[in-house]
């Protein structure tokens, strides 16, 4: 049997509070920060800091919670063996996405998941933000990057390729871009923090500097824009390939594109025996997403087409 303050300290970081906690254990918060202290106490390490308004985990408190989800995965799997429900998925799952690819390539086929795993409780928070795992009490979390975090499991999911695209509106009144030192002339779309792009071309990598014909925090925003006519964009292809197929979009000097480095990836705490909910999530939208990725799969129809 696990340590009964070990089971508070993890019950404190899932639910995200002392006073969560108390509620889910029949306890008041006084006794949950008695106990908690107690538990910090014994180890002599702090574990968590505590404000009135956020709670944060420190180092330890870090290394201690993915030790005893893994503690308690284990637990739970031995305790399904024997029951001779090993082979159940069961539980909650927690997962958080961008927010343009959650809808767009999450929740059009998570009824799928449902129907497979029906005693799953699921639930999905769309964020544009970067997502801390322990803060946001997530169990999984899909990012679209280049380094998906250190300390983190990681599961390559799918490519992301990133092309320079425009309306045929904007290039009809604006020229089409020939070169890339041409693309100073024509009015470039980012969100912020997007800029400069780093492209890769014919003769390697190169860097578009300058700044957005509009400033906005938004990435939807900036694909709006773009085919309104507003500009060029740097956009990646999941989230540009209905557009690219019907036409409403056209690829700008094809010859280049973003880095191959940024990728799909599914990302949780390293657990020794992860929750099966968790392993079955990843190897569904791997189905789901390889080998190839739907987004690649209408481009690739696209170019064989116009040959």
């Amino acid at each position: 049997m696990m340590d009964p303050d070990h089971d508070l300290f993890v019950t404190v970081v899932d639910e995200g509070g002392l006073a969560a906690a108390g509620r889910r254990l029949h306890i008041s918060p006084a006794m949950v920060s008695k106990r908690l202290a107690r538990l910090e106490d014994r180890l002599g390490a702090k574990l968590l800091h505590r404000t009135t308004r956020r709670m944060a985990l420190t180092p330890a408190g870090e290394r201690l919670h993915a030790d005893l989800r893994g503690i308690l995965a284990a637990l739970d799997e031995a305790e399904r063996r024997v029951s001779g429900q090993s082979a159940m998925v069961s539980g909650p799952l927690r997962v958080t996405a961008p927010t343009s690819f959650g809808r767009m390539h999450l929740a059009p086929y998570l009824q799928g998941f449902l129907d497979a795993y029906p005693k799953v409780a699921l639930t999905i928070d769309l964020s544009d933000a970067f997502v801390d795992l322990i803060e946001a009490r997530a169990d999984l979390a899909l990012r679209i990057t280049a380094d998906p975090g250190r300390g983190l499991s990681a599961t390559r999911l799918a490519t992301n390729r990133r092309i320079l695209c425009a309306a045929p509106g904007y290039l009809d009144r604006h020229g089409v871009p020939d070169t890339i030192a041409a693309l100073k002339a024509h009015r470039l779309l980012a969100a912020d923090g997007q800029m400069p792009w780093r492209l890769v071309g014919p003769r390697g990598p190169v860097s578009i500097e300058g700044q957005s014909h509009v400033r906005t925090n938004s990435s939807e925003l900036v694909r709006e824009l773009t085919l309104a006519g507003g500009g060029i964009a740097l956009r990646s292809l999941w989230d540009v390939s209905d557009a690219l197929a019907s036409g409403a979009l056209r690829q700008v000097l094809p010859a280049y594109a973003g880095s191959a480095d940024v990728a799909l990836f599914a990302v949780h705490l390293p657990q020794s025996h992860p929750p099966r909910a968790i392993s079955a999530f990843i190897a569904f939208l791997a189905s789901l997403y390889g080998p190839v990725p739907p987004w690649e799969r209408s481009t690739i129809a696209l170019a064989e087409a116009s040959l």
